[in-house]
């Protein structure tokens, strides 16, 4: 059964409660490519009139790590996903509905493969970019994935 975005966005509520209280959602979510978005609201705003950068980087994380635990779960193998490291930039003030595109779901084929055949740990580098309503990039997230069979 595939992950859709109603079960991750339930999963959300009762695993990940902050994420979901502060209005992230999971949008779509494909093999390839997974959006998520927020919109900004009293709840997640910082004192500059702003998204917290917090709230911007649940929503980017969630962008890449909904396709590895769709992939995890594709490949029937119990395998542990952690992330090690992350950088972000920010452009922009991210002021209204803020979109987490992801397009890295290829490079997650190949380590869960590895990790599988290998019994060692593999880490990936996946980038998401959130961009407002017109378009402009407000901030920029890139997370380190380590998959590693339990």
């Amino acid at each position: 059964m595939k992950l859709s975005p109603s079960k991750i966005n339930t999963f959300l509520l009762f695993k990940l409660p902050s994420a979901y209280f502060t209005g992230v959602r999971v949008r779509s979510i494909s093999e390839t490519t997974c959006v998520t978005t927020v919109k900004h609201r009293w709840i997640n705003q910082n004192p500059f009139k702003s998204m917290f950068w917090a709230v911007q980087g649940m929503a980017a994380e969630l962008s890449t790590g909904a396709m590895v635990m769709s992939k995890i779960k594709d490949s029937n193998k119990k395998i542990s996903m952690l992330v090690a490291n992350n950088k972000a930039t920010f452009s922009k003030k991210a002021k209204g509905r803020i979109f987490f595109s992801c397009a890295d779901g290829d490079l997650i084929n190949d380590a869960i493969e590895k990790t599988i055949h290998t019994g060692e740990g593999q880490t990936i580098w996946m980038k998401s970019e959130g961009r407002d309503a017109l378009g402009d990039v407000v901030s920029v997230f890139e997370f380190e994935w380590t998959l590693k069979v339990k």
